[in-house]
């Protein structure tokens, strides 16, 4: 079976390998960061239950039922997805965790102290994509028990001219390449709002809009690509204290989208 599912109509197409959103071309040209090239080994990744490096905290968050380990941007990047439906506008994966199961950490132990990750509540996380005209649309559901402590982040990576010239507007302001990569690991803070334009040199500008994140960060440290994040808190301002006091806290169901309009 090949493992990457594909979308498509008659301008853009969609690529999706495993749940992960590795390509979109708009008459033949690509928005996306391609994995492995310069910057960033991936193409995209979901930040839950936390976002942010948890070294500080000792790879701990405080929870009411009890410590949990939880590595940089949570466990969830630890989990397989399996592919519930496909067809060449619409696909559907999930991923499913049984609380306090042990989880290897492949970060471990090169670039971490902590072998095994775990969380003490169950959940599932479904992806949902939906191509419609020039806009690409990624939904997420998380299904987990009541007043479970959460952070979700999502970290699309998008391919840049390598130029150093593209800017961002938000609200009328603009924000230069130079100027997130100056915030540097600690990524440039959006907050309170759910719209980012990418001004692109040798492509077309995105409209990227948001629901229920409420912010952005900004990452790169290279030129040729950008990682536009919605984040449901900016964690630097937390100074990396890991707590549910400092986390949303589930209704049960709570829903989130993304959406890349091709301008």
């Amino acid at each position: 079976m090949n493992s990457v599912v594909y979308l498509k109509n008659d301008n853009c197409a969609v690529a999706i390998e495993k749940g992960e959103f590795i390509s979109f071309k708009k008459d033949g040209v690509e928005y996306i960061h391609q994995k492995g090239s310069k910057g960033w080994g991936n193409s995209d990744i979901e930040m839950f239950p936390v976002i942010g490096p948890t070294s500080k905290n000792k790879y701990t968050v405080h929870t009411k039922k009890g410590d949990a380990t939880q590595d940089q941007h949570g466990l969830l990047r630890e989990l397989e997805y399996i592919l519930v439906s496909s067809d060449e506008k619409a696909a559907h994966f999930i991923k499913k965790y049984q609380k306090n199961t042990k989880i290897h950490n492949s970060k471990f132990p090169k670039k971490s102290t902590e072998k095994d990750l775990s969380w003490p509540f169950d959940f599932t996380f479904e992806k949902k994509f939906l191509l419609e005209n020039n806009t690409l649309k990624i939904d997420f559901i998380i299904t987990s028990n009541k007043g479970m402590p959460y952070m979700l982040g999502y970290h699309p990576a998008f391919l840049l001219s390598n130029s150093g010239k593209e800017t961002l507007i938000v609200n009328g302001k603009k924000i230069t390449l130079s100027e997130i990569q100056d915030a540097g690991h600690n990524a440039y803070p959006v907050l309170n709002t759910e719209k980012i334009v990418l001004e692109n040199i040798n492509r077309n500008h995105l409209e990227i809009s948001t629901t229920g994140f409420n912010n952005f960060m900004l990452w790169t440290q290279v030129e040729n690509m950008l990682c536009i994040e919605p984040i449901t808190q900016y964690t630097s301002y937390t100074d990396q204290k890991f707590s549910e006091d400092n986390m949303r806290i589930s209704e049960g169901k709570n829903y989130f989208s993304f959406k890349i309009k091709i301008l």
